[in-house]
């Protein structure tokens, strides 16, 4: 029985030590959003600079991830739009440089899906969010040798909630996110 309870326990130890780093790659990674403009059409942008790091198996099982978006880096293809994005009517990408996210949560919803929760601090406000997950596939870099995952992360926040534009029947209340990751193991 201690032969058996001591296996148990070294396996266990093996399987959380099994977890490593994982660093996006900027070149093959885009952090997006949309928003409805005027009830009509939608907009989308994305945030060029971030850093997004994960700890997860080599399966990208069991995920935490830590995500820093530079606030000034939004990207609409519309200088103007971008700079009212990033002055006090919006963003006040001054005040607050970067937006954050922190997951404090994982659960395997399917073979290839999870669900992701963490806290997400925009414009000073931090809120929880929910966000889908999908490991699209893991290969060997050729080059390295060491794994690279691609990921799809996807979820809806209210900008309202975070304080960020006011209350205008010109834009929608909610912005859909959709985060697409090269994430390479370190």
């Amino acid at each position: 029985m201690k032969k058996t309870l001591f296996a148990i326990a070294v396996l266990t130890g093996l399987m959380v030590s099994a977890q490593s780093t994982w660093k996006a790659d900027g070149a093959h990674s885009k952090v997006g959003f949309a928003i409805t403009h005027l009830m009509i059409s939608e907009v989308e942008g994305h945030f060029g600079e971030f850093d997004i790091s994960a700890t997860a198996t080599d399966a990208f099982e069991e995920v935490e991830f830590t995500v820093e978006i530079k606030s000034t880096s939004v990207d609409t293809d519309n200088e103007r739009r971008d700079n009212h994005l990033k002055s006090p009517d919006f963003f006040d990408a001054e005040k607050f440089p970067s937006i954050s996210f922190k997951s404090t949560g994982y659960e395997k919803t399917g073979d290839k899906t999870f669900m992701l929760t963490g806290d997400l601090t925009m414009h000073g406000v931090t809120k929880p969010v929910t966000l889908e997950g999908k490991v699209n596939g893991i290969i060997t870099d050729q080059r390295s040798n060491k794994l690279k995952a691609g990921l799809k992360l996807t979820g809806t926040v209210n900008r309202l909630e975070f304080g960020v534009g006011g209350d205008t029947p010109t834009l929608g209340d909610e912005v859909e996110m959709t985060i697409n990751l090269e994430m390479a193991q370190q």
